[in-house]
């Protein structure tokens, strides 16, 4: 198993560049201003852990992929739950966080092939 740094150097070069891809796929369409420095604090994205940029890299680039949008993801859950119209469930998916997103909509695609 390789460490989450030799993958940042494999696949990025550094880790300044796996940031800077980060930052690039968090627009306003996938990305809700959680960090510190959205915020107005010191901290951002250069301070999190490889591991942890890494999978959040693959969550973003997967959604973007696959749905398009963060508002596309939430309608596709809606519809597979049968609830598009409901407003107050479309509401509270859209405070989930995106991975959280992604694994509600993988999970209802592995139950409808199950099905």
């Amino acid at each position: 198993m390789r460490s989450p740094l030799t993958i940042v150097k494999e696949k990025f070069g550094d880790k300044a560049k796996l940031v800077e891809a980060v930052k690039a796929l968090t627009t306003e369409d996938l990305w809700l201003g959680r960090t510190n420095q959205d915020r107005g604090g010191d901290r951002g994205l250069e301070r999190v852990s490889n591991a942890k940029l890494l999978k959040l890299h693959a969550v973003l680039s997967t959604v973007k992929e696959k749905f398009g949008s963060r508002d596309k993801l939430i309608a596709a859950i809606g519809s597979v739950e049968r609830k598009a119209t409901d407003k107050d469930y479309l509401a509270k998916l859209d405070t989930f966080s995106l991975p959280h997103l992604l694994e509600l909509a993988t999970s209802q695609q592995r139950r409808a092939r199950a099905e």
